[in-house]
This record gives structure tokens, C-alpha cells and sequence, in this order.
């Protein structure tokens, strides 16, 4: 059996699914992107009179994907510390994978602690942002 588990301090969720689903010590988190939970206006982006987009900040996009990520764990009674495996989705891998890099690095500066991670560039996502992760954790008791 599972729970699953919806906040408002995260964005909602762009269909028709949970933010996370916690199955025993397991949590799944759905693909958080980098929208603004009191908006859902995504974060960095800059766009051309017709919403097409002009430009994307990934360090502003990658913020706040880890802002949200958090959001969704302390809603699931999960911590920061108790991620294990991390799946980054990227759309420009050669443009962005330096500065989201430095991103990560400034939240997971030790190795020895930091989740796994898994890094592809795919040509899309959902909706026009630059990034997206995809987290399990181990909830502690």
C-alpha cells in the first residue's frame, strides 16, 4: 500500500498526479520543475510578446527546482539529507550542465553524502523549462 502525498508550499503538479508517493521507508517524488508555488509562473524565463520563450536562467531554474524538491520532502516528513538517487532531466546538456552542476555542488558539497545522480539531456519537456528532477528518498523513522 501507498500514500500519496499533495502540498501547497510545492507547484501543482502540470496533470493529473501526486507530488510524491511514500511506499514503507520509500519515497517517490513526481518531476518537479522550476515553477514559483504562489504563481506558477516559471522561474526564469523570459519571454517574447507572443510566449514563445527568449531566455531561461538554469541557475534561477535549478534554485528553484531544489526549493521545490525540498518543499515536497518536508511535506512528506522526508528531509534534504534523506535523498538517495536523483535523476536530472536537462534540455540544452552542452549549455546548462556547468552551471547546474555548480548548483548541485552548492547543495550537495560532500560526495561521501550526496544522493546518486543521473544526468540526461532530452530535447523537451511539458511545458518551457530547462530542468527537472525526478527524486527517491529513504524516509527515516
Amino acid at each position: 500500500m501507498s500514500d500519496a502525498i499533495q502540498t501547497g508550499s510545492a507547484p501543482k503538479p502540470v496533470g493529473i498526479y501526486p507530488h510524491a508517493r511514500r511506499v514503507d521507508k520509500l519515497l517517490f517524488l513526481s518531476g518537479i520543475g522550476p515553477r514559483d508555488p504562489a504563481t506558477n509562473a516559471i522561474v526564469g524565463n523570459e519571454y517574447f510578446a507572443d510566449g514563445r520563450v527568449r531566455h531561461y536562467d538554469i541557475v534561477a531554474q535549478a534554485r528553484a527546482v531544489f526549493a521545490n524538491v525540498r518543499a515536497v520532502l518536508e511535506a512528506s516528513g522526508a528531509r534534504w539529507e534523506d535523498l538517495v538517487d536523483v535523476t536530472v532531466y536537462l534540455t540544452d546538456m552542452s549549455r546548462d550542465f556547468k552551471a547546474y552542476n555548480a548548483v548541485w555542488a552548492e547543495h550537495f558539497p560532500d560526495t561521501a553524502t550526496a544522493p546518486c545522480r543521473t544526468t540526461l539531456g532530452i530535447t523537451a519537456l511539458p511545458t518551457p523549462i530547462a530542468i527537472e528532477l525526478k527524486c527517491i528518498a529513504v524516509v527515516k523513522e
